[in-house]
C-alpha cells in the first residue's frame, strides 16, 4: 500500500529537472504540440518535467486564445493560433519534434506536413485511418532521415515486457490462445466526443481496440493470418453512427495455431444503470503448460500484477515497475515517461531500451481494417490530403 501511494505521489508530482542548455551535447529537443488535447498533460507535459533533454517549446490550436491559455497553464514558451497556426508552428525553425494528438482522421495530413517540414514526430495511436497511410508516413520519414513513433506507450513499460519475457522463455510452453480485453465505462466519451465521429476516424476498434490488436501480435511474436469472425455494435441508432462502433469482438487466427480473441468497449453500460463498471484491462495467454495473465497492461505504473500459473506447479504473482540492472527508469515512471525516454534516445542517436518498428504500425492498421471489413463497419475514411514535395529535397 505504501508503494502504491509513493508511486501515485510521484506520478502526480514528478520531480522537475532543469533542461539542458542549448550549447550542451546533446542539444535538448524542442517539442511543438498540435492542438490542446486532453491527453497532452499526461503524455507529454508531465514526462517532460523529468527529462533534461526535452523542452516544451510551442503549442498550436485553431483558437489563438485557447493556445495561449494552454501554453501558460502547461509551460510552453510559445503559442500559435488561427487557421494557419499548425503550419506556422511546423515552419518554426526552433521546433525539433512535433507531438501529434489530433483526431485520428487528421493524423496522416499533419504528420506528413511535419515530416515535410523536417520534424521528428511522436504520433498518438492509432497512427492513421488506414495501413496505406501508415506506409506513406514511414516511407517519407525514412527518405528524410526522421523518427516517427506510434505512441503505444504501454509497450515501453517493464510490466508488459516481463510478460513477453516469460512467454519467450518457454517456461509455459508454446502459446495456444491469447485473450485481450480493454473497456471504458459509459460516459468516458461523451455524445459529442470525436471518438464517435466516423469522418474523424472514430470507433471503439480505433481507440481501445487498437491497443488490443497491438498487444495481440506483440505477445504472439507474429502477425495474424486471418480474421475468423468479428462483430460490432454501433454507438447509437442515429444515421451518423451507422459505421461508428461502440464495442467489438473478434477472433483472429495465426499460422502457428495460436487463436487470438479481442474485445473492446468504449461505452460499457452501468450496473443497474447507475454503478460504473470496473474497466477490463486484462491480457491472458494460455500455453501448453499453463497460463500467464496481466491485470492492467495499459497503465501498469499505477498498479498491476502478473499471474504465472504453470500446469501442476505453484502459481506465483509478479510485479514489474522498473527494469533491473542498467536500464533506465524509476518505480514511479509512467508508461509515457518510459516512452519519452525511448523516443528521445532514438532521436538523439542512442539505442532505445525498446522500440516499435514501422512495420508494426503498418500491420496494426492492416488488421484493424481487416476486423472492420469482417464486421461490416468498413475502414475509416482515407484522408483527402495529397502529399507534394514542393521542391523539398531534404
Amino acid at each position: 500500500m505504501l508503494d502504491f501511494f509513493f508511486r501515485l505521489y510521484y506520478i502526480s508530482n514528478p520531480p522537475k529537472v532543469a533542461a539542458q542548455s542549448a550549447s550542451s551535447n546533446p542539444k535538448p529537443l524542442k517539442f511543438g504540440c498540435l492542438g490542446a488535447a486532453k491527453i497532452t498533460p499526461g503524455a507529454l507535459v508531465n514526462p517532460s518535467h523529468t527529462h533534461p533533454e526535452v523542452v516544451l517549446y510551442a503549442v498550436a490550436a485553431r483558437d489563438k486564445a485557447r493556445a495561449e491559455e494552454f501554453a501558460t497553464k502547461h509551460g510552453f514558451q510559445k503559442a500559435y493560433g488561427g487557421s494557419m497556426g499548425y503550419q506556422e508552428m511546423i515552419n518554426d525553425p526552433e521546433v525539433d519534434v512535433i507531438y501529434n494528438p489530433l483526431p485520428n482522421g487528421l493524423h496522416f495530413e499533419w504528420t506528413m506536413k511535419a515530416l515535410k517540414g523536417g520534424k521528428h514526430v511522436l504520433l498518438e495511436k492509432p497512427a492513421t485511418d488506414t495501413a496505406n497511410e501508415a506506409a506513406q508516413i514511414y516511407a517519407l520519414a525514412e527518405r528524410k532521415g526522421l523518427v516517427v513513433l506510434e505512441a503505444f506507450h504501454y509497450r515501453f513499460h517493464p510490466a508488459i515486457q516481463r510478460v513477453k519475457a516469460i512467454l519467450d522463455s518457454k517456461e509455459l510452453g508454446a502459446i495456444t490462445n491469447i485473450s485481450i480485453s480493454l473497456t471504458a465505462p459509459s460516459g468516458t466519451a461523451k455524445d459529442d466526443d470525436i471518438r464517435w465521429k466516423y469522418e474523424l476516424g472514430g470507433g471503439s476498434t480505433m481507440d481501445p481496440g487498437s491497443y488490443t490488436v497491438n498487444a495481440l501480435h506483440y505477445l504472439a511474436s507474429s502477425n495474424p493470418s486471418s480474421v475468423m469472425k468479428a462483430s460490432a455494435v454501433p454507438y447509437s441508432s442515429a444515421p451518423e453512427h451507422k459505421k461508428v462502433d461502440q464495442r467489438f469482438t473478434a477472433t483472429l487466427a495465426f499460422e502457428n495455431n495460436i487463436v487470438g480473441e479481442l474485445y473492446s468497449n468504449l461505452n460499457e453500460s452501468r450496473i443497474f444503470g447507475i454503478i460504473p463498471r470496473i474497466p477490463k484491462l486484462t491480457a491472458t495467454v494460455q500455453c501448453e503448460s499453463g497460463y500467464i495473465e496481466i491485470f492492467n497492461f495499459l497503465i501498469p505504473s499505477y498498479y498491476h500484477y502478473i499471474t504465472v500459473a504453470p500446469s501442476g506447479g505453484p502459481r506465483r504473482t509478479e510485479k514489474a515497475y522498473s527494469f533491473k540492472g542498467s536500464a533506465k527508469g524509476e518505480d514511479w515512471w509512467t508508461t509515457y515517461r518510459y516512452q519519452m525516454e525511448a523516443f528521445v534516445d532514438k532521436v538523439q542517436g542512442r539505442t532505445p531500451q525498446t522500440w516499435l518498428e514501422p512495420q508494426e504500425t503498418i500491420e496494426n492498421m492492416k488488421w484493424i481494417e481487416a476486423i472492420y471489413d469482417k464486421d461490416g463497419f468498413g475502414s475509416r475514411p482515407h484522408s483527402t490530403y495529397v502529399f507534394h514535395d514542393d521542391k523539398d529535397t531534404k
